[in-house]
């Protein structure tokens, strides 16, 4: 009738990880949330054409943004459209090169562009250079278009 004081064998050292899955699939639904709003930045879809060279890939290039409700983008980054000016003064003053990548969604006006791009030669840039979606060389589309009359 005696009750056994004492271990009846090893102490079992087993941490409890339930709480600590619960915790991560929350910080999952969590990433999974936030990742496209942070990635979403700037969308624009600029016109097809033949490049010739590719799109700017270097840390150096400036890249203007138009999307389609005409909010401008300096490299990827929203800015108030009325502090382009002063942006690009800024950064063009102290450049050796003044040329100045300009992505405009496809759809948008040509005022618009035009408007960007003479604020753009006011500010300090001497060249600047259209992107449009690569679709193939000229030759390759001349080629097809000459089979498919």
């Amino acid at each position: 009738m005696g009750a056994s004081v004492g271990s009846s064998g090893p102490v079992k050292a087993e941490p409890n990880v339930v709480p600590m899955i619960d915790v991560m699939l929350v910080l999952l639904v969590i990433f999974m949330v936030v990742t496209p709003a942070i990635a979403a930045g700037f969308s624009a879809e600029p016109p097809k054409g033949a490049n010739l060279k590719p799109h700017p890939e270097e840390e150096t290039d400036q890249v203007l943004g138009i999307d389609r409700f005409g909010q401008y983008f300096l490299n990827k980054k929203k800015i108030e459209n009325a502090s382009l000016a002063d942006n690009l003064t800024r950064i063009y003053s102290t450049r050796g090169d003044a040329i100045l990548y300009l992505k405009a969604h496809s759809g948008l006006p040509y005022e618009v562009v035009q408007q960007a791009w003479n604020i753009a030669s006011r500010s300090g840039v001497r060249v600047v250079a259209a992107i449009t979606d690569q679709v193939g060389s000229p030759t390759a589309e001349g080629e097809a278009s000459a089979q498919n009359p």
